[in-house]
């Protein structure tokens, strides 16, 4: 790891990174990017997570802004989730990296096989 002296904003870029990059925030980033404001439910059959989980993204979000979570007050109560600005503008960046995973699949894929297929060999060998 990059000493905090020679790169100081590493761990910075790190803490970032690793809630915007965890697989849950960026399948919810891009559901409310795609279908626009939810609710918890919708967002829960969406992408088959499990309820704990979802609410600890969804409060991690929120609290680095985002994602914004509206209560309405009526019976039974609702609430809504919606991207900020903040999470609008991690759009562009987040569907540039898919389009890039997408193109890059059968590199990756064929590139695991092989990684698979020596280690294998070499546990037989051994």
């Amino acid at each position: 790891m990059a000493d905090a002296a020679k790169c100081p904003d590493c761990s910075r870029i790190n803490e970032v990174l690793s809630r915007v990059g965890d697989r849950w925030s960026v399948l919810v980033v891009i559901s409310l990017a795609q279908y626009g404001v939810l609710r918890f439910n919708e967002l829960k059959r969406n992408l088959g997570i499990s309820q704990r989980m979802l609410s600890l993204t969804l409060r991690s979000l929120e609290r680095d802004g985002l994602v914004s979570r509206t209560y309405y007050p009526t019976i039974p109560p609702k609430v809504e989730y919606a991207l900020t600005p903040l999470g609008e503008s991690f759009r562009e960046p987040l569907r540039a990296l898919g389009l890039w995973a997408l193109e890059h699949l059968p590199v990756i894929d064929a590139a695991r096989a092989e990684f698979d297929a020596a280690a294998e060999a070499e546990k037989k060998s051994a």
